[in-house]
């Protein structure tokens, strides 16, 4: 059985974390499986939008700890620098990534949550970076990621305390946009990503790539990026479709290039 499956449904592609016996928790042959279809989406143009689940009650349960038990720091930091370079691929997709939380988020399974565009999460959804109870630390991007989205009180009380919030405490302090039922979390996520994967592409990349480097750098610097991708979009048939469609009052037809 695949740890790694995916559909297609139009252009959105539904990437579901496969490991159930181990509540999908993220062990190297795991990280290598997605970071090899996250690299595979990215390189193609038919993929619009993704949304990112796990099967059963978890999205991710964490790194594997049975797997990290015995690791000397060469070897944690190599599993470190694998978990992040998955969560910067998901980071950095040309496509937008919609996170589909559909219970634990735990540890490695919060951080790869954060590395989406949007997050939405079911009702029973738990969040958490628990790694300080392990004696560690988080290694895929939770020290720096959860201060971004959330400021840093909260995240510095959930990175110190290594508790879990739920749904609703995750939905106040911006880590979600939206809890749902648990049997309405994926058809939701997925017409979300169906509404975004409908646009295009060319001008989606853009988009994402300035408002992924806003957080990187100073906003001087961000608003130059901004205006050179703005300009860059005057070179795509999508935004002579797009503008004559709206001239023309009728629904645009994007090429996605």
């Amino acid at each position: 059985m695949a740890l790694v499956e995916t559909s297609l449904v139009g252009r959105v592609a539904t990437v579901t974390i496969n490991r159930p016996e181990a509540m999908n928790a993220f062990n190297s042959e795991l990280l290598e499986c997605l970071l090899a279809e996250m690299q595979q989406i990215g390189r193609g143009t038919e993929v619009g939008a993704v949304v990112l689940t796990g099967v059963g009650k978890s999205f991710g349960a964490g790194a594997d700890i049975a797997q990290m038990k015995d690791y000397t720091p060469a070897q944690g930091r190599a599993f470190s620098e694998l978990g992040q370079r998955v969560t910067r691929t998901i980071e950095q997709l040309p496509q937008p990534v919609v996170a589909a939380v559909n219970g634990f988020a735990l540890g490695g399974g919060c951080e790869m949550a954060m590395a989406c565009d949007i997050r939405l999460c079911s009702d029973n959804a738990r969040f958490g970076q628990l790694e300080i109870n392990l004696g560690i630390m988080p290694g895929w991007g939770g020290t720096q990621r959860l201060a971004r989205i959330c400021g840093p009180s909260f995240a510095n009380e959930l990175l110190y305390t290594g508790r879990m919030a739920d749904a609703q405490e995750a939905l106040r302090w911006g880590l979600v946009t939206a809890v749902y039922p648990r049997e309405e979390l994926l058809p939701k996520a997925q017409e979300t990503a169906g509404t975004i994967a409908a646009k295009s592409l060319a001008a989606l990349r853009n988009i994402k790539l300035a408002a992924t480097r806003y957080l990187e750098q100073d906003i001087d610097g961000g608003l130059r990026l901004e205006a050179d991708l703005f300009g860059l979009c005057f070179s795509t048939e999508d935004q002579k479709e797009g503008m004559s469609a709206f001239l023309s009052k009728r629904d645009p037809e994007f090429k996605h290039r």
